[in-house]
């Protein structure tokens, strides 16, 4: 019968040489890999294909239809914008952990300048 041998079987100068080569196998890795076009491109994709639902949504073509002035629907497209310019804001905030206090009260801040802009835009002042 064959005698297995245990991980505290070994020697230490082993489990030292291990270490040594994992670390610097790491580090190799992480120089070689940088950020690469093609993730560069989904992600921008990513965020154009919000833009334009956003857009469609917001009522690009009302002046067609109804015979609104193009100032109103662009305020309102703008308006709009703000809002999901502050949901991306909040997003990248909970995403990258960094600055996430700051990025979440300014991406709040923006959703909610956004709603008065709508309110406004309404002739329904939220702020008298």
């Amino acid at each position: 019968m064959v005698k297995h041998r245990r991980f505290s079987d070994k020697p230490d100068s082993d489990i030292l040489e291990e270490d040594i080569e994992h670390k610097t196998t790491k580090e190799i890795l992480s120089e070689e890999n940088p950020r690469e076009l093609k993730s560069i491109i989904l992600s921008g994709t990513k965020y154009a294909y919000i833009i334009a639902a956003v857009a469609l949504l917001s009522g690009i073509f009302t002046p067609l239809t109804l015979d609104v002035d193009v100032d109103e629907v662009l305020f309102g497209m703008l308006s709009i914008f703000l809002g999901l310019a502050g949901g991306i804001v909040i997003f990248l905030g909970i995403k990258y952990q960094k600055f996430t206090t700051i990025m979440v009260c300014g991406g709040l801040g923006m959703m909610f300048l956004s709603l008065i802009l709508i309110y406004q835009s309404t002739n329904n002042s939220l702020i008298n």
